[in-house]
């Protein structure tokens, strides 16, 4: 299994509930039909820092995960998303949501302690 982690902050004119309320309503949707087929998980975590007196400081609104179940997968919708009209329609969309130059994304490897 496969982690893909995006971290995304919102444009700076857009208050967190209406952020969070178009992502879930339109934005996601979009993710859900290009990544179906090559992802096995597709999840939003909101981010709230903890102690920050000012969270609209925080580097970023949310953590998007996908999951892929081997790197074939991975790759293929990597290539799959690189079509034109699937760019140009979540650059579009995105264009709406997120602060430009703010994206940053990884792969995770995770480790799980286990706990009595």
């Amino acid at each position: 299994m496969i982690k893909q982690i995006v971290f995304l902050k919102r444009r700076a004119d857009l208050e967190l509930s209406e952020f969070k309320a178009y992502y879930e309503s339109h934005h996601r949707k979009i993710g859900e039909r290009v990544l179906s087929g090559y992802v096995t998980k597709y999840l939003r975590r909101y981010l709230v820092p903890l102690g920050a007196e000012n969270p609209g400081e925080f580097g970023f609104d949310v953590m998007t995960e996908m999951w892929f179940p081997d790197e074939a997968a991975q790759k293929a919708c990597m290539q799959h998303l690189s079509d034109p009209e699937i760019q140009e329609e979540i650059a579009i969309d995105e264009a709406k949501l997120f602060e430009p130059g703010t994206k940053w994304g990884c792969t995770v490897s995770e480790v799980e302690s286990s706990m009595p």
